[in-house]
């Protein structure tokens, strides 16, 4: 999933190394990040959701659809991912152990939040989850982006449109973004105060917590955790 942030034009982040690295260096630790960093993310989004008070981008399309044809928003989630990952094979896009994982593992967690958190009506309590949900939402995506282990879907597709026509990351991800949030509020997905905080508090979140759990190779070895 995505993220959303545009790391490539982030000062913060610039002179961190963010290209894959194998899976066979400190498996152990680098995977548990990962999938901790998915089981976040896919927390952070369903708290998003049952707030109630707008989503980002692509979770506004994910809802859109899930109105549309009755699926649960885990299962959307899944399915448009694995539509995305078929646009990489133009792109020469390659999967990594990451990108699977993002999209089994946010797909489940989601539905499975979803399942035990009621949705809100209370103000307070759905500005809490709003809050709460966007600052989990940047560290899980710092978390996973971090480790190294394959971009997620939508992350792939950023990057790949950015490499096959020479246009910058920023307008690549504000295109697709845009394209997005269009279909799912045509499809009734929810937009509100909570899409534009998470527009401008993601990317800053991310900055901010990138240089904290990102895998640097030069303290790395390989092995077994």
């Amino acid at each position: 999933m995505v993220k959303r942030a545009n790391l490539a034009d982030s000062p913060g982040v610039a002179s961190l190394d963010l290209r894959p690295v194998q899976v066979s260096v400190r498996p152990v630790r680098r995977l548990s990040q990962l999938v901790g960093g998915l089981l976040l993310y896919g927390a952070s989004m369903a708290m998003l959701t049952r707030a109630g008070l707008g989503l980002d981008p692509w979770d506004v399309l994910h809802e859109g659809l899930t109105e549309l044809t009755g699926l649960t928003f885990g299962t959307i989630t899944a399915i448009t991912a694995v539509a995305v990952l078929l646009l990489w094979i133009p792109l020469r896009q390659r999967p990594g152990i990451g990108t699977v994982l993002n999209v089994v593992l946010i797909a489940v967690t989601v539905d499975l939040v979803r399942a035990v958190l009621p949705e809100q009506h209370d103000l307070a309590w759905q500005i809490v989850l709003l809050v709460a949900g966007i600052v989990l939402n940047g560290l899980a995506s710092a978390s996973y982006v971090g480790v190294r282990l394959g971009p997620g879907p939508r992350d792939g597709l950023m990057t790949g449109l950015s490499a096959r026509t020479g246009r910058s990351v920023r307008l690549v991800r504000t295109g697709i973004e845009v394209t997005v949030l269009a279909a799912g509020w045509l499809l009734g997905g929810t937009v509100g105060v909570g899409t534009v905080l998470y527009a401008l508090a993601i990317g800053p979140l991310i900055q901010a917590f990138l240089p904290l759990v990102a895998w640097r190779t030069e303290v790395s070895s390989p092995g077994g955790g």
